[in-house]
């Protein structure tokens, strides 16, 4: 553009300018920028900078009509850049986008992954959690509002909570998600609230989408698999799951829920209403080709709103039975401790048992070691209980083989003849076997509390790498069915303790035929089960076995046959004219009309 172009163009633009403040009527600055435009392509050489720069924004425009036209009154906090914040205490990192406050990921500090990195249980990619609402203009997804984030703390009494607000204003309301993190804890507080003289949102709930592809964080996929479920309580407090089937499962629960849980083996994903959640709906699903991903976990969830707010808790952590009863009620429940028969011990005994041994010792083998030794020396008078009615069954297994020379073809008979000579002689079948059933729920209890017990998770002991899974001595070529391809050392030294106090039991006991070879089957059994069990399980039975076998041996040398033989005789003495009991009078009438009822 040369000098006469340029001056003839600003004089041009003055004259209009002129015309304009001083004679023109007031119209839109749109109809003023289209003259000038038009010069500047006839006389410059910019005319392409130009014509993009029209083009954009003629394309702004129509944007912008098409968020009106959706959005309506919150269109104008949908636009601009997404940014991230982070929230972050000794426990937990915890980043939170601007747009709809969603949770991108989540870091357990205090925990690593297969990588040995640090623990995502929430990452972006794999998580999401998508909140839509009703308006005017139909249904939207409160992730499209880009909010405006500022970071503060506030003094609590253990430390300063960081505390992350978004907020977006419109010329009729206003929207604000408020998340506290406090120090030392795995729960994020949520506040949700919306401002409108006219109302935002044309309903009285909030729904949200959560989806998460469960990484695979354990080496045991198999096992992790099974550990992997959908709890959820309701608000009547009953507590239920989706099953751990392969399969896809779906649920939907008729009653308001108080909470739901993406449980894993070891850690906890969980969404707790401040009230309850109005509807919800599962479905869990497993990806079995993909060795990366645990299971596929998807929930609808309908959160109530009231005056156009909401408060929920996340938890993201660790699944610590004692920890997760603080968080809220059942929440214990995403720890498998057994069925009912043997779930108290584990809550009631181990638990408190294990966590008072972590004050004073570092090294879980010798915790383990530690928990077998009180559990056996508190069960000890069950156990001398069990030595003694096996070692009276010894002594009189004389007068037993008697009435089997006499009566060994008339099983009936021998049975009643049996009834009596135990009546006389003072002595029950049972009273061997009694105790040992007694200690049985601390035997099933360990099946439980040592596959889920994540203190132990990625602690080592002896040749063990971690005694959360199974120990390999020996890797396989090949894989035997029901067994693996590992040979887990520790569950051999089980096995082979278990043969060796069996075979050390029957010389105390007057078990004889299959009775006796059942003994030396169970342990092979519980080799091929336990292999890929966690080592502290295995070990755990295998010191159990050895202290057994030294109690039995201490009471044996302790104990005189020849003693018990005495008071055999003096109980047959003292119950010589001794009457029937209504038990025993009840047992031989049955055993009569048994007997009657064959020969007919």
């Amino acid at each position: 553009m040369d000098r006469n172009q340029a001056t003839g163009l600003i004089l041009f633009a003055a004259v209009i300018l002129i015309y304009s403040i001083f004679f023109a009527e007031s119209q839109p600055v749109t109809e003023e920028i289209e003259p000038v435009q038009t010069e500047v392509t006839e006389s410059s050489p910019t005319d392409e900078v130009t014509a993009v720069q029209e083009s954009e924004l003629s394309q702004s425009d129509s944007l912008d009509n098409d968020r009106i036209e959706k959005y309506g009154a919150l269109a104008t906090i949908t636009l601009g850049e997404e940014k991230l914040s982070t929230l972050e205490n000794d426990k937990i990192k915890v980043s939170i986008s601007s747009r709809g406050g969603e949770i991108k990921e989540v870091i357990l500090k205090e925990y690593l992954s297969l990588n040995e990195e640090p623990l995502d249980l929430i990452s972006e990619g794999r998580s999401e959690m998508v909140f839509t609402a009703m308006t005017s203009k139909g249904e939207i997804e409160l992730n499209d509002l880009n909010l405006s984030p500022s970071l503060s703390t506030r003094e609590t009494e253990d430390g300063d909570a960081q505390i992350l607000t978004l907020e977006g204003a419109t010329e009729s309301g206003s929207v604000s998600i408020v998340y506290t993190l406090l120090p030392g804890k795995y729960e994020l507080q949520k506040q949700f609230n919306s401002s409108s003289s006219q109302g935002l949102f044309t309903e009285n709930s909030i729904k949200l989408s959560w989806s998460d592809e469960i990484k695979a964080h354990e080496r045991d996929l198999a096992e992790s698999r099974r550990k992997t479920q959908i709890n959820y309580y309701t608000s009547s407090g009953d507590y239920d799951n989706l099953g751990v089937s392969d399969d896809t499962e779906r649920d939907a629960p008729e009653e308001s829920l108080k909470w739901v849980g993406f449980s894993q083996r070891f850690f906890t994903a969980g969404i707790i209403a401040d009230g309850s959640f109005s509807k919800a709906s599962f479905t869990q699903s497993t990806p079995v080709q993909d060795s990366s991903t645990v299971r596929i976990m998807e929930a609808e969830i309908e959160i109530p709103l009231e005056n156009g707010a909401y408060a929920l808790n996340y938890y993201f952590g660790p699944d610590s039975y004692n920890g997760l009863k603080k968080v809220t009620e059942g929440f214990e429940n995403n720890v498998d401790m057994g069925y009912f028969f043997v779930s108290w011990v584990n809550k009631y005994i181990i638990v408190n048992l294990f966590a008072f041994l972590e004050k004073y010792f570092n090294n879980y083998g010798i915790i383990i070691v530690l928990i077998v030794l009180i559990i056996k020396l508190a069960l000890s008078p069950l156990t001398y209980k069990s030595y003694i009615g096996m070692a009276k069954m010894r002594v009189i297994k004389p007068e037993i083989d008697e009435l089997k020379e006499q009566y060994g073809d008339d099983q009936t008979k021998m049975q009643q003849e049996q009834m009596k000579l135990f009546s006389k002689l003072g002595v029950s079948p049972i009273s061997g076997c009694l105790p040992l059933l007694l200690q049985m729920p601390f035997l099933f209890a360990m099946f439980f509390f040592f596959p889920n017990a994540i203190e132990l998770r990625g602690e080592s002991f002896l040749w063990a790498d971690d005694l959360s899974t199974y120990d390999t001595f020996i890797n396989l070529p090949f894989t035997i069915p029901f067994y693996g391809s590992h040979v887990s050392l520790f569950t051999l030294l089980m096995t082979v303790s278990q043969i060796a106090y069996t075979h050390f039991n029957n010389q105390l006991t007057t078990a004889a035929g299959p009775m006796k070879n059942i003994g030396y089957i169970m342990p092979v059994m519980f080799m091929f089960v336990l292999n890929s069990y966690p080592a502290g399980l295995s070990f755990y039975y295998f010191v159990s076995n050895m202290v057994t076998f030294g109690q039995q041996a201490a009471i044996k040398l302790a104990v005189d046959d020849t003693k018990i033989r005495q008071k055999v005789e003096e109980s047959k003495i003292k119950n010589a004219n001794k009457k029937k009991s209504k038990f025993q009078q009840r047992l031989e009438d049955a055993m009569k009309a048994a007997e009657a009822n064959k020969k007919k």
